[in-house]
């Protein structure tokens, strides 16, 4: 009988350390899930393709990120605020370090110094060939969501791209190519490390905004898009 009883108290011991185990491993469905921007479930590097590039943008490396910055900035204020050309800047710069070399090649013999080492350069075939293939493939993702946005299959989609192209169109009517191109650099080199410093406030902040802007495009759709009246292709397959 003591064996029996010891028995039916073992078992009862092990089957409810066992479905403790299980609540421990289960996840709680009470706990929410936090709100990341743009749906990341990843870390920020790793979202920016991670490695050097990445190491870059987050200031991993403040020596590179800053002189990128500052060679940034000087390209930007010699050809916007001094009016510099490209074309002249290349070849000023090419005269200027084949003078130097060219001098220092024939020199050395009078100045009793050895000659300038010039190593060979070329650029390697695989990483433009990478590349080439990583831009083409978002190219042609860019023309397949444009193909679906103009056959009417996505009225968000339609709604947000007139509105970034509108935006666009008029940022590059007061700034140049060069000036928008140095803003986007900047804007690469400050965003993304201040994100990642503060992200849970912005991210806080941003899910009231979704939640917002949902409430007013429901708003939006009950009041136009609904009376919109639907024409007989509609449906249809492509």
């Amino acid at each position: 009988m003591e064996k029996i009883t010891e028995k039916f108290h073992g078992d009862g011991s092990s089957s409810s350390s066992d479905s403790d185990d299980e609540k421990k491993s289960s996840p709680s469905p009470s706990k929410s899930k936090v709100y990341r921007i743009f749906g990341r479930e990843q870390p920020l590097h790793k979202v920016l393709g991670g490695g050097k590039p990445a190491d870059v943008f987050l200031w991993r490396d403040k020596k590179i990120s800053g002189g990128l910055l500052v060679g940034a900035t000087a390209i930007w204020v010699l050809f916007e605020l001094f009016e510099y050309h490209l074309l002249t800047l290349v070849c000023h710069g090419l005269i200027l370090a084949l003078a130097i070399l060219f001098l220092w090649s024939n020199a050395s013999s009078f100045i009793k110094k050895s000659r300038p080492s010039i190593p060979e350069v070329h650029i390697p075939e695989e990483p433009v060939l990478e590349f080439a293939s990583a831009l083409t493939i978002e190219i042609n993702q860019a023309f397949r969501v444009l193909r679906e946005i103009a056959l009417g299959r996505d009225l968000k989609k339609f709604l947000a791209v007139i509105v970034g192209l509108w935006i666009l169109s008029t940022v590059g009517s007061c700034c140049n190519f060069l000036t928008l191109f140095y803003i986007a650099f900047v804007l690469l080199h400050t965003v993304p490390v201040v994100y990642e410093k503060y992200e849970d406030h912005v991210d806080a902040f941003a899910e009231k905004a979704m939640i917002e802007m949902k409430k007013q495009y429901a708003v939006f759709d009950a009041k136009v898009l609904s009376k919109i009246p639907k024409g007989p292709w509609k449906g249809k397959t492509a």
